[in-house]
């Protein structure tokens, strides 16, 4: 977990700031694992755009990431810790005792070599999977489950990570990366430890061209817009715009968008702290 400032050859790299990459072990993925990926550019099937300042973009290859980690009781040592295009963390390639090879997010301090487990009464070492009612109390963990058996969905991007509070019932008390606190099933699974590229976050770009490159377009203010563009659009010289706004009429800074029908929120024990809520 390093990053690297570029000597300012060009006006590109004279603010940029890099991952040094020093964890990536190979630049060759396994090719059994491996798929192509298509592109939508941000438009749906009529060809209509549904999301802005998408598109274009190096084109990629997509990595089949073991999200359930069902392969339970059997040993895998890593192989080599690799680069992923399509999310912000790195990836190891795992290799089963009976010859199967899988991709997992890494955690921090995995090491080419180290050996990995799922399952019921593995031990409780960083990169082994195990179900919410074995893991320690106060452990942190990443890639958790929300309904058991679909798959880790949070605390999946670089430098996550969430920590297990307590128990109630069938319940686990869970802290989010957010800061939320809520009830996850027992019967879920989480991965011990920390996302790996925790320096993710302290990467600069330097130029308008690495987001292009990684398939973001431009975006536009909407106090820059004109009034038929946008709700804060409009008005002489640099006017506030009104109160903030998305593009479709959404307050922003303030309003609550949650639906409160949303059957998980019965779960939730305390919201995320924000700076704008007392």
């Amino acid at each position: 977990m390093a990053v690297k400032k570029f000597k300012p050859i060009t006006p590109g790299t004279r603010f940029r700031i890099g991952n040094s990459y020093a964890e990536v072990t190979t630049d060759t993925p396994e090719k059994s694992l491996v798929t192509g990926i298509n592109k939508s550019g941000g438009r749906n099937s009529a060809g209509a755009m549904t999301v802005r300042q998408r598109g274009g973009g190096h084109k990629r290859l997509y990595r089949i990431i073991d999200f359930k980690r069902d392969k339970e009781n059997i040993p895998a040592r890593v192989k080599s810790i690799e680069y992923d295009p399509n999310r912000s963390a790195f990836i190891a390639l795992l290799a089963y005792n009976d010859g199967e090879k899988r991709y997992i997010i890494a955690p921090n301090t995995l090491k080419v070599g180290d050996v990995v487990n799922s399952g019921k009464g593995v031990a409780p070492n960083t990169g082994n999977a195990l179900y919410l009612s074995e893991i320690p109390l106060g452990s942190f963990i990443y890639a958790i489950e929300m309904t058991p058996g679909k798959g880790a969905s949070i605390a999946r991007s670089a430098g996550t990570n969430g920590q297990l509070m307590g128990r109630e019932g069938k319940y686990a008390v869970v802290k989010m990366p957010s800061g939320e606190v809520r009830r996850i099933l027992l019967t879920c699974k989480a991965t011990m430890g920390a996302t790996s590229n925790s320096d993710h976050a302290l990467t600069v770009m330097g130029k308008a061209g690495k987001n292009r490159h990684a398939g973001r377009r431009p975006r536009v203010r909407g106090v820059a817009m004109n009034p038929v563009d946008h709700p804060m659009g409009g008005g002489e010289g640099r006017a506030s715009g009104g109160h903030p706004r998305s593009r479709t009429g959404i307050m922003a800074k303030g309003q609550k968008t949650r639906n409160t029908k949303k059957p998980s929120s019965k779960l939730i024990i305390s919201r995320r702290k924000t700076s704008g809520r007392k």
